[in-house]
């Protein structure tokens, strides 16, 4: 049986999963940036005003801040959108903050490439010892000594599989931590073909007013009728309107929008 790493490295849509801890302080304007942004974020009834008063560029299928689906990662760091050093390459995906967003932190990313080894180093192992437990299995009518060697191997593979597991808690608290920041600030994440992801900072609305802090039924007021979904885990999916595969996801909690979300679901990170 293949062991934690296999099943459950990251690099697939549906990154946000991680973030029910994160929507909460993003809808409720508790995490910043060090951009300066509004300490709660506007409803949709203020047409998406900026601290300064002025309308935000719409976020959607036809980009925001220069970036859209299929700009490639080199293009859109030399466009000047985006800081020039990634806050993150956790699950093989590279992660960007907007322009004057924050700085990468370096100790939150070396627990990302600790928990990451430690995680893949572990599942081999166990990997190696479910192999070898499965190979050796006792034999009907087995000696003693069989079947004392057997048990052996069966209780180390099973010690290496919880070791295994111990390390993959280890990465979703680190996925926790990097999607928490990544909401709260908005950014771009790139795969191997390109842009992968868009998160809306929390000023940014799309071209229907929704953003951070919008209701739950100013959402379904605005894309009901667009093939708006509930999928589970607080959010809500919708295709985006563009290219094939780009869908909305926005995730919330306590009746509000937390994070609004364009995300290529056809597309890997690795």
């Amino acid at each position: 049986m293949k062991a934690a790493w296999g099943r459950m490295s990251g690099g697939g849509a549906g990154r946000m999963i991680g973030l029910g801890l994160a929507v909460a302080l993003v809808g409720a304007g508790a995490v910043g940036c060090s951009s300066g942004a509004a300490a709660g974020p506007a409803v949709a009834g203020s047409a998406g005003q900026s601290k300064a008063g002025k309308a935000p560029e719409v976020f959607g299928a036809a980009g925001y801040r220069g970036l859209a689906p299929g700009t490639a990662k080199e293009a859109a760091l030399a466009g000047g959108e985006l800081a020039p050093a990634p806050v993150s390459t956790l699950d093989g995906c590279v992660d960007f903050s907007y322009r004057g967003g924050p700085a990468p932190d370096p100790v939150r990313m070396a627990a990302e490439t600790a928990a990451e080894a430690e995680l893949k180093d572990l599942d081999a192992k166990a990997d190696a010892a479910a192999a070898k437990a499965d190979s050796g299995r006792a034999a009907p009518g087995a000696s003693a000594r069989e079947s004392a060697d057997d048990a052996a191997r069966q209780a180390e593979a099973a010690r290496a599989m919880a070791e295994a597991t111990r390390a993959l808690v280890g990465v979703a608290t680190a996925r926790e931590a990097r999607d928490k920041a990544f909401a709260a600030a908005g950014g771009a994440s790139f795969g191997k073909g390109g842009l992968h992801e868009l998160v809306a900072p929390a000023d940014a609305r799309t071209a229907e007013g929704i953003g951070a802090g919008s209701t739950v039924e100013e959402l379904k007021q605005a894309y009901a009728a667009r093939g708006l979904e509930l999928t589970g885990g607080g959010r809500y999916r919708m295709p985006a309107g563009g290219p094939q595969g780009w869908v909305y996801e926005f995730t919330v909690a306590a009746e509000k929008v937390g994070a609004v979300v364009l995300v290529d679901r056809g597309s890997k990170c690795v």
